[in-house]
């Protein structure tokens, strides 16, 4: 399969774009007003111990503290204490070198671990480890034997560290293998030697940023190009891949045309459309997806497919190509979390387990960890997917002043009605001679319309003039009423 990744710089931020077969299946945004902090280390203090909930609050210098749980204090699960309660493991006050497991995401604060690794092109670095372990996405047994007693070979018994060797390390030489542990031991005693010298809450060590991380973590032997659009910065990824990836050298290239590189290939139109809550599906079905703070629900319909001879056969086949689209719109969105999804309902269960093979071989090619459990009794298929950053409407988006993000309005006959009942009450508390109204245009017109004899009838009611005024840059929502 042909894997291309498009890389477009700015000053404000980073996109990156992963196209497969001419396809847009992932993307990834890093601004650089608020770079993601996943893998940064940090010196932080602890600001308070939450006995019932087994955890801590850590300050790390962001705007929240950060969330600590006592399963993710790695001294004491190594020692054999992991039954020690987290009041007598921490106290407030104490100074605690940490790692971000995930960034800050909605209200909730950055996921924190005291077990450090460090990310290298070949290796993981596990610095308080000391066994050797393989991906689980080699499967292979004599591989994973064969990369364990290669690995075991370089490292020297006698010095600390533990090592997992990524996908990447299958077709990688001794040599390369030998100068990823010596950088990332290098990097680990710069990290060590930074906490003495510094206050909590402090940085000690920022990863990558997102070009650079997609060179060390996306590019495979799948990968054909990597097309940048910055000339600067294609310079600087070719300095950091002859020092760290030579294999990537070869497939970096500079952009140069006068069309912007996402217009190109069509990027811009696939993130207004991932930014959407309807997706159109080619045989004229469609997904609704609705994303919320628990979970995020997928809704496929069948619009207006009739090609197939029965309707059991149109109901399989829009199942079978939405379970496709599903897969993809959860990478290029970056949907995380509890997945719900309502598979228009099959009669024979063979429909049904094809649909859900069909789900899962798509959702191998996404290299975020998750879980499908098949259809539950109620015929939704449940699943999860390891939210690790924010999804990319969360990221592009925030939500609407006018509906405060339930993506519904009022209609303006329900804000007249509103109208109507505040004018009682305020009548009732003040005795103004008059009371305006400053509404939006099309409530304004209902009452001049509709709803005039509603309004007549509550100024006989009350004694006093009521007189209107439109306001263009109201809301349908916004009202206000001016006594006089």
């Amino acid at each position: 399969m042909s894997i291309e990744f498009l890389i477009n710089f700015t000053p404000q931020e980073t996109r990156v774009a992963l196209v497969e077969q001419g396809i847009v299946q992932e993307l990834h945004v890093e601004r650089t007003a608020n770079r993601g902090i996943v893998g940064n280390i940090y010196l932080g203090k602890v600001a308070r111990v939450l006995p019932g909930m087994q955890s801590a609050f850590v300050d790390i210098g962001l705007d929240r503290t950060a969330f600590l749980h006592v399963a993710d204090i790695f001294s004491e699960r190594s020692n054999g204490e992991a039954g020690r309660p987290i009041e007598r493991i921490l106290t407030e006050g104490q100074n605690l070198t940490v790692q971000v497991l995930k960034d800050p995401i909605g209200t909730k604060g950055a996921r924190l671990s005291t077990q450090i690794s460090i990310a290298g092109r070949l290796l993981v670095y596990l610095p308080q480890e000391h066994h050797i372990g393989i991906s689980q996405r080699i499967e292979s047994e004599s591989e994973r034997e064969a990369l364990r007693d290669r690995l075991t070979r370089l490292v020297p018994q006698d010095e600390p560290g533990g090592f997992i060797v990524r996908t990447m390390a299958e077709s990688a030489s001794d040599e390369e293998l030998a100068s990823d542990i010596a950088y990332l031991r290098k990097l680990w005693t710069q990290i060590r030697a930074g906490v003495g010298g510094r206050a909590a809450p402090s940085l000690l060590y920022e990863d990558l940023d997102l070009a650079q991380r997609v060179l060390r973590d996306l590019v495979s032997d799948e990968t054909t190009r990597i097309l940048v659009d910055s000339r600067e910065n294609f310079q600087k990824l070719k300095s950091f891949a002859a020092v760290y990836s030579p294999k990537v050298l070869p497939l970096l290239s500079h952009y140069t045309g006068e069309r912007p590189l996402f217009d190109l290939h069509s990027v811009e139109d696939e993130i207004q459309r991932a930014l959407g809550r309807r997706v159109g599906l080619k045989s004229g079905g469609y997904l609704i997806i609705d994303q919320t703070e628990a979970m995020t629900t997928i809704d496929v319909n069948t619009g207006g497919f009739v090609g197939a001879r029965n309707f059991d056969d149109t109901i399989f086949k829009t199942n079978l190509e939405a379970a496709q689209s599903i897969a993809r719109q959860l990478r290029l969105r970056n949907l995380g979390g509890i997945i719900i999804v309502d598979f228009i309902d099959m009669e024979t269960s063979e429909h049904r387990d094809m649909v859900l093979e069909e789900f899962r071989k798509a959702l191998s090619r996404d290299h975020t960890k998750m879980t499908v459990n098949g259809f539950t009794a109620l015929g939704l298929a449940e699943m999860t997917r390891k939210p690790t950053r924010e999804s990319l409407a969360h990221l592009l988006c925030e939500p609407c002043p006018t509906c405060d993000g339930r993506g519904e309005v009022k209609t303006s006959r329900t804000v007249c009605y509103e109208i109507l009942r505040e004018l009682l009450r305020e009548a009732r508390q003040f005795n103004a001679r008059e009371f305006r109204v400053l509404a939006a245009p099309d409530v304004i017109d209902l009452f001049l319309d509709e709803e005039s004899q509603a309004l007549a009838m509550l100024s006989d009611f009350i004694n006093k003039n009521i007189s209107l005024h439109p306001e263009a840059s109201y809301t349908q929502e916004q009202f206000d009423i001016v006594l006089l």
